[in-house]
C-alpha cells in the first residue's frame, strides 16, 4: 500500500513536472517576443548569411533570444537560412517569427526620371541587393550589350520606368536579365513598325523621346513637339534642343545635381556629342529615363508643318508653335524678355 502510494504519488509528481514543462515550452513559444515599436519591421538576411550572421541581424527585433533560439532549433531553422526580405508584425510570437522567416516578401520595385545609368543603378541598389558597382559592371558588359544592340552610350535606353516586383535578394544578372525582357516585351511588333515609319529604330525612338520627355511635362503637348524634331530630322536641321544642351553641360562637369533653367550662346556651341545645336541627328543616348507617355508621343507624332517652338510666357508649362523663323523669332523674344524681367541668370 506504501508503495502504491509512492508510486502514485511520483505519478503526480512527474506528470504536473511534465505538464509544468509543457507550459513552460507553450510559453515560450507561443508569447509574444518582439521588442521594437513599429507595428511592422521588414528584416533583410544577405545571400549566403549562416545561422549566426542571422542570428545576430535578428536580435536588436527579438525579446528573448533564447526562446526563438529553441523554437528556431526545433524547426530546422539554423540550418536553413534563406536569403531575403522578411516581414515581423509587432507582438509576433516566436513560432511566428521562425515562420515568417520562410517567406521572403517581394519589393514593389519602381524607377522614373532618372538622367544617366550611374544615377539608375543608385537608385535600383537602393532597393534590392544587388550594389551599384555590381549592377553597372552587369548592364555594361560588353557581350551582353553587344548581343542586345547597345553600346555603353545607348544602353540606358533599355529600362522601361514601371513598377517590378523583385526579391530583396535579387543579383545584379537576374535583375538585367529581367529588364531586357521586359524592353522585349515593350517592343511589341506594332511597336517596332511605329518606330519605323517614323525611321528609327527602338532605342533611336527612345532616346528621341528622352528629348521630348524634358523639353514637357505636359502629356498632351508631347505628341506636337515631337513632331516638330521629326520634321526636324526629316528636313535635315539640326534638333537644337535645349535639354541636349543642359545634358552635355552635366555630362562635361559630372554635376547631375545642378539645376540649369537657361542656356547661354556659349553653351550652344560647346563640343559635345550631346549638342544638338552643333551636330545633326540625335545624340548618341538618352538624355533621361523617358516615360511611356513620351515614348507614345514619338510613336504617335502630332502631323503638322511646325519646326520651331520655344516656352510660352502665356501658358506656362506649355510652348508656343511656329512653321517659320520669323514666327519663332517673335515668339523666342517674348520669352528671352520675360525671362529677363524675372532675373534668371542660369
Amino acid at each position: 500500500m506504501n508503495l502504491k502510494k509512492i508510486i502514485s504519488t511520483a505519478a503526480i509528481v512527474i506528470i504536473s513536472g511534465l505538464i509544468l514543462y509543457g507550459f513552460i515550452i507553450i510559453r515560450q513559444i507561443f508569447s509574444e517576443n518582439t521588442k521594437f515599436s513599429e507595428n511592422e519591421v521588414y528584416i533583410h538576411i544577405p545571400t549566403d548569411s549562416n545561422y549566426e550572421a542571422a542570428k545576430a541581424i535578428l536580435t536588436p527585433y527579438i525579446e528573448n533570444i533564447d526562446h526563438f533560439e529553441m523554437v528556431a532549433s526545433k524547426r530546422n531553422y539554423p540550418e536553413n537560412v534563406k536569403a531575403g526580405r522578411f516581414l515581423f508584425t509587432k507582438g509576433m510570437n516566436s513560432y511566428e517569427l521562425v515562420k515568417a522567416l520562410r517567406s521572403n516578401v517581394p519589393v514593389k520595385l519602381a524607377f522614373n526620371n532618372q538622367e544617366r545609368l550611374e544615377n539608375f543603378a543608385g537608385r535600383i541598389s537602393s532597393q534590392i541587393e544587388a550594389d551599384s558597382i555590381s549592377l553597372l559592371k552587369t548592364i555594361k558588359d560588353s557581350i551582353f550589350m553587344k548581343e542586345n544592340g547597345f553600346n555603353e552610350e545607348n544602353v540606358f535606353a533599355m529600362f522601361i520606368p514601371n513598377t517590378y516586383e523583385f526579391y530583396w535578394n535579387t543579383s545584379s544578372i537576374k535583375f538585367r536579365d529581367k529588364m531586357i525582357k521586359e524592353y522585349r516585351n515593350f517592343w511589341t511588333d506594332e511597336r517596332i513598325n511605329k518606330a519605323k515609319l517614323q525611321n528609327l529604330t527602338p532605342v533611336e525612338a527612345t532616346i528621341l523621346a528622352s528629348i521630348v520627355h524634358k523639353e514637357s511635362v505636359k502629356k498632351d503637348e508631347r505628341p506636337r513637339i515631337a513632331g516638330v524634331y521629326l520634321n526636324r530630322l526629316r528636313l535635315g536641321m539640326p534638333l537644337q534642343a535645349d535639354p541636349t544642351v543642359i545634358y552635355a553641360i552635366k555630362k562635361k562637369s559630372n554635376d547631375f545635381d545642378q539645376v540649369i533653367k537657361r542656356v547661354f550662346y556659349n553653351d550652344l556651341i560647346m563640343a559635345s556629342p550631346y549638342n544638338t545645336y552643333v551636330n545633326t541627328g540625335l545624340p548618341p543616348g538618352p538624355i533621361a529615363m523617358p516615360d511611356i507617355t513620351a515614348m507614345d508621343a514619338v510613336l504617335n507624332p502630332e502631323k503638322h508643318d511646325y519646326i520651331f517652338f520655344c516656352a510660352s510666357v502665356e501658358r506656362f508649362g506649355y510652348h508656343d508653335f511656329g512653321a517659320t523663323l520669323s514666327e519663332h523669332n517673335k515668339n523666342a523674344k517674348k520669352y528671352s524678355d520675360w525671362i529677363n524681367s524675372q532675373g534668371v541668370k542660369r
